[in-house]
Parts: structure tokens; sequence; C-alpha cells
């Protein structure tokens, strides 16, 4: 494997944008439950539960399918439940994406409603650890495609 092959395995995106899209999601199950709590609206408290339960099956599918790709049988697990889910359709590409869209939206939320003032210190880190690494492992992504794409335009 080479040095920016390595930005394309399932190991470096589910460790470095699997995880951290968990964490927004379990961060938001537990804000979730909190405004609930706090205006007794429990639908909200509910939904969060589910979201939280949600984003657990995904971490854990995030971290056993970065563990298979060191054994190189990463291809028997998908990312999260709705790529799964996609896999049924033998689409999970775009179910990814969806899942990448919920997720965004879920950031989106979370810091429009205000809610994000209502996470403790140790959950704030959390936010701040699962945005630098999310960000940053983007970019490296982006990078390598585009260090790619020019070295196969410039290629002969």
């Amino acid at each position: 494997m080479t040095y920016n092959s390595f930005f394309q395995t399932p190991f470096f995106l589910s460790l470095t944008i699997g995880v951290p899209f968990c964490i927004f999601k379990i961060l938001f199950g537990i804000l979730s439950i909190r405004v609930g709590e706090a205006g007794t609206i429990w639908p909200l408290v509910v939904s969060g539960v589910i979201i939280m339960l949600w984003a657990c099956a995904d971490l854990l599918m995030n971290l056993t399918r970065a563990t298979l790709d060191i054994f190189g049988k990463s291809q028997l697990i998908e990312f999260c439940t709705i790529a799964q889910i996609g896999r049924i359709l033998n689409a999970q590409a775009i179910f990814l994406a969806f899942d990448t869209v919920i997720t965004f939206t879920i950031i989106c939320l979370v810091l429009w409603s205000g809610w994000i003032v209502q996470l403790n210190r140790i959950e704030s880190y959390l936010w701040y650890f699962a945005t630098t690494l999310n960000l940053i492992s983007l970019s490296l992504v982006g990078l390598y495609t585009e260090i790619t794409r020019y070295q196969e335009m410039n290629k002969g």
C-alpha cells in the first residue's frame, strides 16, 4: 500500500470520517434527550434514544470495518446501517452518501438550534475532536484525490 492510497482505505475512512459521524449522532441523541426532558417533550426523548441506538450501531460497524480492513476483509460489512441497507439494493454508495447528508444536517441542526451550548465540557471536547478529525481527514481525502488526478493527467 502506498502512502497516498492509505487515505482511501476503509481503516482510515472508518476512523476519521465514520467514527466522528457517530460521535455527532450520539451527541445529537444526548441533546435530544436533554432538551426533551427539560420541556417534557417525550417524543424528543424517545427520538434521542433511537438516534443513540442507531449511532452506537454505526459506531460498532465502523470499528468492525476498520478492524476487518487490517485483515483484508473490510468488504464483509458496510460503514453504517444505512449503507448496509443499501447493500440489499446494490446501492451502498448512494445510501452512504444519504447517511452523510443526514449527519451534516444533524451538525447544522445542533449549531443553528443553539443546542450546542447545552453540551457539557466533556461532550464539547468530543464535538471538537470529531469536528477536527473529520475536517482534516476530509481535506486529506480531497488532497489525495486531486494529487491522483494531477498525476493521471500528467502521465506520458
